[in-house]
């Protein structure tokens, strides 16, 4: 119980500090596969983006995600919802993929760069597999990408 309250205390803090961050956001495809696994995805690259993480949200909408850079372990302490994730390397090849990792779980990939963290249910086996190679395209505040994917992977 009080670990429960010190997270939501935690969460609560955090989200003024979001309100006034302008965050980027992307767009991500498998070019292994041809296919998008978000389409409005955060990074967090921050010490205070990444300590947050998802915490305090109630859950995350279709085609949204969380990118944590640097990043190797993850947790769902004190989160309302499952999620999936993908760990990649530096050259975002997955390395590692969790699907719907529920509340008070915790997960690590040692050899992971990063962490993509996605809605339970995201990762399909078609959508994405160890090997795949991940593109992560800047999108635009009016929603628009910065670099437009190469045609014959979209």
């Amino acid at each position: 119980m009080i670990a429960g309250q010190f997270l939501r205390q935690l969460a609560a803090s955090f989200s003024s500090a979001r309100s006034a961050e302008q965050s980027v956001r992307f767009r991500v495809v498998n070019i292994s596969r041809n296919t998008e696994l978000a389409s409005n995805a955060e990074v967090a690259d921050t010490s205070t983006k990444r300590s947050k993480g998802l915490l305090g949200r109630k859950g995350l909408g279709a085609g949204e995600g969380l990118w944590i850079v640097p990043c190797e372990s993850i947790h769902t302490f004190g989160m309302q919802f499952p999620i999936d994730v993908i760990y990649l390397d530096r050259q975002r090849r997955v390395r590692k993929i969790r699907r719907n990792i529920p509340p008070w779980r915790a997960s690590v990939c040692f050899t992971a760069h990063s962490v993509l963290e996605l809605p339970g249910g995201t990762v399909g086996v078609k959508d994405a597999d160890h090997g795949d190679i991940l593109e992560f395209y800047p999108i635009a505040s009016s929603g628009d990408c910065l670099r437009k994917p190469d045609p014959t992977f979209v």
